[in-house]
């Protein structure tokens, strides 16, 4: 974080200091809530989880060299003490972001949020200091703490903004107010908690309402192929961006392929020039999201060239997200256990078959959460398509939502041996270890909850002991 005074920050978050010796001494550190994560110079945000009580590591963190704590009481070291920590950081990052100057782009969407996030700061980061939200951070304590943690030198910040209901994305572009904002897409993703896909882009399209206007430099970065994102161009008087394979967007990709290994291949198109693209990503479904990068960086200023370059050497930056390791027998794991919903579904579907060309191939798949009324037809659909796409054996793992996708797959006409439903992970493991053989790939996918990456992490510590592959 840049420096700031104890005396500022209790001044800017309305808290009180308690212990605190000297209020003009500095906090030099980043701002953590991990006491792990503790440094020299650090501010330690105080947190009451369900199981974890940040308050009870106060004194560990200031003996660590804290130089005080954010809490929601007095601790017996120095502290800045306040009624509502998350409000707090929230207020504080602000205050930082309004200081620092930094070019803010925030970005949304029902799948590929943080893939694209990735891409965007890996080309943005050639031009300029970059920071990015690490992983999946995206709600309202991810966010802030994130942009807490840009300095003086940072000139771009790229913030991935989740939500699960009205309202929510509003409250972060308010907290983090952004110059850029980009929607992806609007899916299925979360429809349980939203209530069906209008009321998600009534959410996402608050994004681009927060945006500043054309004539003040803001500019709305937006999906020419999604319908309901299309129609977010009504809704700001920032510059509108379309980017997609429609004719009507400004950012657009030609010629594409896919390589033997299944990474794509295009031509980019922006409005100053054209070059080509090949990505080290896989599945045809990172191109959108590449556009998507394309767009913003080109808003930015940088060029056709630049852009393709820095596309073209993007790698992966969060875990667990098509993941491709390759074990020494020749058995490819791709492991994309973070996260799933129908969307994400379908697109790592369509790359393990574009991977998997002459070689067998796996889908172990486990339930996608927050469906509500639709969850059944959803798996049942995914089943259906992993029989289509002629994916050599279906492995559904779990209870009742693994059982529609194996009936999925049976009603489209997988039945003997091409599908099969597992009651765990370390069913799937063992069904794997004594049927694998070198050359297959294997992708593993389902929603957070589920676990699944227990699977990919299994299947390679097999590879690596070099036992528990058929031959």
């Amino acid at each position: 974080m840049i420096a700031l005074s104890l005396a500022e920050i209790a001044a800017v978050v309305g808290g009180q200091t308690h212990d605190i010796p000297d209020p003009s001494a500095q906090v030099t550190g980043p701002v953590v809530r991990d006491s792990r994560d503790v440094v020299p110079g650090a501010l330690f945000v105080a947190f009451v989880g369900e199981r974890v009580d940040g308050h009870d590591y106060a004194a560990q963190v200031v003996e660590a060299g804290a130089a005080a704590v954010l809490a929601a009481r007095p601790v017996g070291v120095p502290a800045i003490v306040v009624d509502d920590v998350q409000a707090a950081i929230g207020a504080l990052a602000r205050h930082v972001v309004h200081k620092l100057g930094a070019t803010l782009v925030a970005l949304t969407g029902s799948a590929g949020k943080t893939s694209t996030k990735d891409l965007i700061a890996q080309v943005l980061r050639r031009k300029a200091p970059t920071v990015f939200t690490p992983g999946s951070l995206n709600n309202e304590i991810g966010l802030p703490l994130t942009a807490l943690s840009a300095t003086e030198e940072t000139k771009f910040l790229v913030l991935e903004m989740g939500a699960r209901g009205i309202g929510h994305i509003r409250y972060l572009a308010d907290l983090t107010p952004p110059k850029i904002g980009l929607v992806l897409n609007v899916g299925t993703a979360h429809i349980g908690e939203f209530g069906g896909r209008e009321q998600i882009a009534q959410a996402k399209g608050e994004l681009v309402e927060s945006l500043p206007a054309a004539d003040e430099g803001g500019a709305a970065i937006l999906n020419a192929d999604d319908p309901l994102v299309r129609a977010m161009a009504s809704r700001t008087k920032a510059k509108v961006v379309f980017f997609g394979e429609s004719g009507e967007a400004d950012v657009q990709a030609e010629n594409v392929r896919l390589t033997d290994s299944g990474q794509p291949s295009f031509s980019l198109h922006t409005p100053s020039g054209c070059s080509d693209v090949t990505m080290r990503l896989y599945g045809e479904h990172h191109v959108s999201n590449a556009l998507a990068a394309a767009a913003v960086a080109h808003e930015l200023g940088m060029s056709a060239e630049e852009i393709a370059t820095a596309l073209s050497e993007a790698g992966s930056l969060s875990r667990w997200r098509m993941e491709v390791t390759e074990r020494p027998d020749g058995v490819t794991i791709v492991n994309d256990a973070y996260n799933a919903n129908p969307e994400s579904m379908r697109a790592a579907l369509r790359a393990l078959v574009a991977m998997g060309k002459g070689r067998r191939t796996w889908a172990v798949l486990g339930k996608m959460a927050e469906l509500g009324d639709e969850a059944l037809a959803e798996h049942d659909a995914v089943g259906r398509l992993a029989v289509r796409l002629n994916v050599g054996k279906l492995v559904a793992v779990g209870g009742r939502e693994a059982a529609w996708l194996q009936l999925g797959a049976y009603n489209e006409g997988s039945w003997g041996e091409e599908s099969v439903h597992v009651s765990d992970a370390q069913a799937a493991v063992d069904l794997l270890r004594s049927e694998l053989r070198p050359g297959d790939v294997v992708l593993v996918k389902a929603s957070r909850s589920v676990g699944l990456e227990s699977v990919a992490q299994a299947l390679l510590a097999t590879g690596a002991e070099g036992e528990g592959v058929a031959r």
